[in-house]
């Protein structure tokens, strides 16, 4: 059994639910906005901004370009996109950190708060996940400032928001005392796997490789967003907004638009991360404890006792973790 297909089973056992299956209906309707839409909707986002292979500021060009190639993506098919920083980040390009964020303040693409580094809230206590929370403003929170913004979304980074269920009852509070709401998502399509590969395959110049994990990894995501959907609907009796996680790397600088168009095939509509989480069934998170950051949806099956085999999920190739590790 692969370390992946391990880590993976782990956490499914953690939070899957035996009881029995029921079908569950969240109160009240959608937001108007959203209930004026024919089909399924979905918010973009990206964690690890401004790019997550940092290695030393000698490599900002090609951070650089990533971000010129994924915000171009967004802004010709009008897509909202939310960018969720890492301030160390920020700070390990130098001058051009802040410049890389520019284009993420301003028209359908905001802002949000990953954190000053990539902190496992799991191994800190909580008066320490506060200093990173705060610390991650750095940059961001003048940014959006200066031009009458606010940083609305924090997301922790492996989507570990608390082991116990007191810590994860404390890290609601505190969110809600910084003025955040917590960033849900939905759709996970374990990109950083595979731009594992895919950078090994870029530093070995072998072109070849790279196409046929591009492939590989849009055919996964279009698998992996058909599981998701029908785990909401198995949840919730009805289509929730989705909220596909996504990673600034060099593997969606290059296939953003096709993904984006994977999305559309699938009968998706674009909207923002506020505009999804304005649907009731984000109004709390999850009432569920795990060391481990599965997607809400795992986490809503628990909460409401609805059985569902997390098994069925599909797991990324294994060729592609080997290739990776090799």
């Amino acid at each position: 059994m692969s370390t992946l297909t391990t880590m993976k089973s782990q956490i499914l056992a953690a939070i899957l639910w035996t009881g029995a299956s029921l079908a569950y209906a969240t109160a009240g309707s959608s937001s108007d906005d959203l209930m004026s839409r024919n089909g399924p909707v979905v918010a973009i986002t990206f964690d690890d901004l401004p790019y997550a292979n940092v290695r030393t500021p000698t490599h900002a060009a090609e951070a650089v370009e990533a971000q010129r190639r994924i915000v171009q993506a967004l802004r010709n098919a009008r897509v909202p996109a939310t960018g969720f920083v890492n301030e160390d980040k920020v700070e390990a390009f130098g001058t051009a950190g802040p410049q890389m964020l520019v284009d993420w303040n301003t028209g359908l693409l905001t802002l949000g708060n990953h954190g000053y580094s990539h902190f496992d809230s799991n191994e800190i206590s909580l008066d320490a996940i506060k200093r990173e929370i705060v610390k991650g403003e750095a940059t961001i929170g003048p940014m959006a400032a200066s031009v009458g913004r606010k940083i609305r979304f924090f997301r922790f980074p492996y989507n570990h928001v608390g082991d116990t269920e007191a810590k994860r009852s404390a890290i609601e509070t505190l969110l809600g005392e910084l003025g955040y709401k917590l960033a849900a998502s939905t759709i996970d399509t374990s990109d950083y796997i595979f731009n594992d590969a895919y950078e090994r395959a870029f530093n070995s110049h072998d072109m070849e490789m790279m196409l046929r994990i591009e492939e590989t990894y849009l055919d996964y995501s279009r698998v992996q967003v058909t599981y998701y959907g029908d785990l909401g609907l198995k949840i919730f009796g009805r289509e929730i907004p989705a909220i596909m996680l996504l990673h600034a790397n060099r593997l969606n600088a290059a296939t953003i638009e096709p993904l984006l168009e994977l999305l559309r095939s699938a009968g998706y509509e674009f909207v923002s991360l506020a505009q999804a989480q304005a649907d009731p069934a984000y109004s709390s998170m999850p009432a569920v404890a795990t060391k481990f950051g599965p997607m809400w949806a795992y986490r809503w099956a628990r909460e409401r006792q609805v059985t569902i085999d997390g098994r069925l999920e599909k797991e990324p190739p294994t060729w592609i973790g080997n290739y990776a590790n090799e």
